[in-house]
């Protein structure tokens, strides 16, 4: 569609950039927490985001927004269905990783991209480019590909991709700013972790934070491995279309794949190679029109 708006801000991009390659490097991070449950790692990171976005809200002197949020229902209720969706998502992603399906962790943010452009045409009603088109249609016929050779793993897949996709929708129209938000969130989620994070240290095998200091550390960890690339996201998804962030999507799955075939040992099929080189062909694509089109100068609006 020409008729597509062509203008993006290139502090968005530069931050969606950045906080899909931080995601697309977290399987290396995750092989220190290996030994701690997926459940009780994701609790963790919840509890140690907390401080970390508290501390940078009072060295902004945020508190006022926080407060304005607080008092709004619609901005809570929207919260709650965000936390509740992201916590979902980071459960399934560490589990799928600490359970060898890294290529189900890849492929789930392969589809997930396609599933923010959906979302982004029909309900924020988003325009693309022909050359954009194009580029979902090759990334399109590529996923079709790697999930015919997945069906087994598929559905784990599909809800990754769901849930992210849902909370990225979320997140660009609550009435929140991406530090705010992500504060919110992680204070919903806190009393639920809290428990979950009691209960381990009374099961026989303790609490994660026992394991040794240099898997207690890991945990810690999670807190800013966590909160940065949120933020970032959150950031880029109000500076830019939904269906563009989408696509910019395709970059942290691809660094999962490299992973699992360079570090992680995993075997290649022909299947999954013929779906990343028609992704990787629909990436240049996109991302020529995207950086062509943001190097243009603005049109002038005439004066009346």
């Amino acid at each position: 569609m020409s008729g597509a708006s062509t203008h993006y801000d290139r502090a968005g991009l530069a931050n969606a950039i950045g906080a899909h390659v931080f995601w697309g490097s977290m399987p290396l991070y995750l092989q220190l927490v290996h030994t701690v449950p997926a459940v009780e790692y994701v609790a963790w990171r919840i509890l140690f985001t907390i401080p970390l976005c508290l501390a940078i809200i009072a060295w902004r002197r945020a508190w006022p927004e926080i407060q304005v949020a607080l008092r709004d229902r619609k901005t809570m209720l929207t919260l709650l269905a965000s936390s509740t969706l992201i916590g979902v998502n980071w459960f399934l992603y560490v589990w799928a990783i600490q359970t060898g399906h890294v290529y189900a962790a890849s492929l789930g943010y392969y589809i997930l991209p396609l599933t923010m452009m959906l979302l982004g045409l029909v309900v924020l009603g988003e325009k693309l480019t022909r050359w954009q088109w194009r580029a979902i249609g090759l990334a399109s016929v590529g996923v079709a590909i790697l999930a015919a050779g997945a069906l087994s793993t598929l559905w784990l897949s599909l809800s990754m991709a769901t849930t992210f996709g849902l909370y990225g929708l979320l997140r660009k129209k609550v009435k929140a700013g991406p530090l705010v938000g992500l504060t919110l969130e992680a204070l919903i989620l806190a009393p639920l972790s809290l428990a979950l994070t009691w209960w381990y240290a009374q099961s026989a095998a303790g609490s994660a934070l026992a394991q040794g200091p240099l898997v207690a550390f890991a945990v810690v960890m999670g807190g800013p491995m966590t909160a940065f690339p949120l933020i970032m996201f959150a950031f880029a998804a109000r500076r830019l279309p939904y269906t563009v962030i989408g696509f910019l999507q395709f970059s942290s799955p691809t660094i999962v794949f490299l992973l699992g075939l360079l570090v992680f040992g995993e075997d290649l099929k022909p299947a999954q190679l013929g779906c990343f080189v028609m992704i990787w062909a629909a990436a240049a694509v996109f991302l020529w029109d995207v950086f062509h089109n943001a190097r243009r100068p603005k049109p002038v609006a005439p004066v009346a």
